[in-house]
């Protein structure tokens, strides 16, 4: 059947293109009308869209297809229409319809300055509605002020480049992701780790002779603290409301890292004791790259927001109502649009979080059904983005293999599964989130499937 379905996704995507031609006719006639070589260019792409329509409705053909090309070297990805993808960066930034719809109707580069007036910031504009986003925003992680920004990284800057100074210290974890890294570095800080504990999390305990170590060395407290609910590495739950307990003890604010948590389940930050939330968009609200948030209270809103005092010596100019943190604007055009779009089904999905967690461990426990298959992370799953461990499975037939590690993603992709690294038989991470429960099942089955094809044991 997948010569069946990868025909209707080429001719849908013929058909949508066929449609943005019409499209770009209609943009370069004048206001007033069509003249006749657009009319009859129109037309043309017309009869094509209809022919396409035809092919539709005749049926399915398990004859080859041939996807349309975008433009030379750039071809389609059609990895979310044909196949069950659970690469872990991408699973919960696909695109709702809507956020799609948006794309093609704010695609162009400044099309959210349309209606920008006075006192021209992107967070003022009040249609479409960017400033009453910001306040959803804000209140959807319980902060006072929220941004926009293009990626959590961003956020991550914006903070550190307001509070750390040259050779200040910063306190992250042992699981911290390299962007935190980067913008302690970027403001001229270092880093000092907190280290784990025997099952991969941030050990609370050892925290404040962390901080002490610090005021010893320093002569004053870390500036900050960036600490991740779910690390990247392993996925596992760090108990954030002890942690920054702990760092309030020594009035150190708390950066809240939300790029796994934000726009997949319900964060209350005040509650857990944030100072500042950062969250991505492309990886965890349904929202195109790069996009993400940053939230604080009031106590660091004027610090982390502030404007520009800075005043031209020449001309006298000066733009104090731009965000120095923010560089003016951040997200113009679709990017913002299209997160907008998403936002109403991402907070709707939030509550639905356990049930994304449950269909995770299902699938682990018939993963684990191959024996010597093993889960790295902490289990049960409190996450969707899980690290397994194949050493003693798949690795071994890796080994044997003319095909060496990448056997097993080819595996995978002939039966519609993509997303895994290819090659990766050892230690690998997948993310289940937003798959269904027949989705679900259909995923546990092809691995057992694979296992057993390969003379592994199966439970």
């Amino acid at each position: 059947m997948k010569g069946a379905k990868d025909h209707l996704i080429g001719k849908t995507f013929e058909a949508l293109f066929e449609l943005e031609d019409m499209r770009e006719v209609i943009r370069r006639s004048l206001p007033t009308g069509m003249s006749a070589t657009e009319e009859t260019a129109f037309m043309e792409s017309t009869a094509n869209l209809k022919s396409v329509i035809e092919d539709l409705e005749k049926g399915t053909s398990e004859n080859q297809t041939n996807f349309p090309q975008i433009v030379d070297r750039i071809g389609l990805r059609y990895r979310e229409e044909g196949s069950i993808n659970i690469q872990p960066i991408q699973a919960a930034g696909r695109l709702t319809p809507e956020a799609r719809k948006a794309l093609i109707s704010y695609g162009d580069g400044y099309s959210t300055c349309d209606s920008c007036r006075k006192p021209f910031r992107l967070d003022k504009i009040s249609r479409p509605p960017i400033a009453d986003f910001h306040e959803e925003l804000a209140g959807f992680v319980n902060m006072d002020t929220a941004r926009v920004v293009p990626g959590a990284r961003r956020g991550f800057q914006a903070v550190t480049s307001s509070l750390v100074g040259k050779g200040d210290s910063v306190i992250v974890s042992s699981l911290a992701h390299y962007t935190e890294f980067l913008a302690v570095e970027a403001a001229g800080g270092k880093v000092r780790e907190i280290p784990l504990d025997h099952g991969n999390k941030v050990d609370i305990d050892s925290m404040a002779e962390k901080i002490e170590d610090v005021i010893r060395e320093d002569g004053k407290p870390p500036s900050l603290m960036m600490m991740d609910h779910y690390d990247y590495q392993y996925a596992n739950q760090h108990d954030i409301r002890s942690i920054a307990k702990v760092a309030h003890d020594y009035d150190i604010p708390v950066l809240y890292n939300g790029a796994y948590t934000v726009g997949v389940m319900p964060v209350d930050a005040k509650k857990l004791g944030a100072d500042f939330v950062v969250g991505s968009g492309h990886k965890s609200m349904a929202s195109p790259a790069p996009s993400g948030i940053l939230a604080t209270t009031d106590e660091y809103s004027d610090l982390v927001f502030r404007t520009t005092r800075m005043k031209g010596d020449v001309t006298g100019r000066k733009f104090g109502i731009k965000e120095v943190e923010m560089m003016g604007c951040t997200l113009m055009g679709g990017t913002l649009l299209a997160m907008m779009a998403s936002f109403p089904h991402v907070k709707e999905r939030t509550q639905n979080w356990d049930e994304e967690v449950r269909n995770s461990n299902r699938f682990i426990e018939e993963f684990l059904k191959i024996e010597g298959n093993k889960v790295l992370s902490e289990y049960p799953r409190r996450h969707t983005l899980t690290k397994v461990d194949t050493t003693h499975t798949f690795d071994k037939v890796a080994k044997e293999h003319k095909r060496r590690g990448f056997f097993l993603s080819d595996e995978l992709s002939k039966l519609g599964i993509v997303g895994m690294f290819p090659g990766a038989t050892r230690a690998w991470k997948l993310n289940t989130y937003g798959l269904s429960r027949e989705k679900i099942d259909y995923l546990s089955d092809a691995f057992k499937e694979i296992a057993v094809k390969y003379n592994l044991n199966v439970d």
